[in-house]
């Protein structure tokens, strides 16, 4: 099986995270949505949120499996059998980041590779980070969001 750990914060999940698990879709048997549980950041959102988001999104996508981890990624993709590790990727300055990552998590396992897919040109601009900003001075942020993360909102 080709399972996959897709691993970030999604605090809040918007278009361009669930622009690169749509179309990681055909590549693996297994998505897992890693929420990474960071100490040193401060989320919007809590992990339960956006575990619920994700299951909202993906009710009827077997394939995808939100999930909590904190520590190292390369240990997570060895506890649920991950040989790939997803990213996305908008800008040039986003790949040399995500490469040096890449490159330090080969270094602690070879056998698991790290897989980038570029986004969609129309989600380039989308960031959790922006989006935090327009929610948080009262913006309308549905323009980058997906449906299940808007209704919630409106609860």
């Amino acid at each position: 099986m080709r399972i996959c750990l897709f691993p970030g914060t999604f605090d809040p999940v918007t278009l361009g995270h669930t622009d690169i698990i749509d179309r990681a879709l055909p590549l693996f048997d297994k998505i897992f949505v890693g929420i990474g549980v960071n100490a040193a950041k401060n989320p919007m959102f809590t992990a339960q949120q956006r575990m619920q988001w994700f299951n909202d999104i993906y009710a009827n996508e077997p394939k995808v499996e939100s999930v909590t981890f904190d520590g190292l990624t390369v240990h997570y993709c060895r506890k649920i059998g991950a040989k790939f590790i997803l990213r996305g990727i908008r800008y040039v300055s986003d790949f040399e980041y995500e490469k040096t990552i890449a490159d330090a998590n080969r270094t602690l396992d070879k056998t698991i590779e790290t897989i980038f897919l570029t986004g969609e040109p129309k989600y380039t601009s989308v960031a959790s980070t922006i989006v935090r900003d327009i929610l948080r001075n009262g913006g309308d942020a549905s323009p980058f969001l997906p449906e299940a993360v808007i209704h919630s909102f409106k609860k």
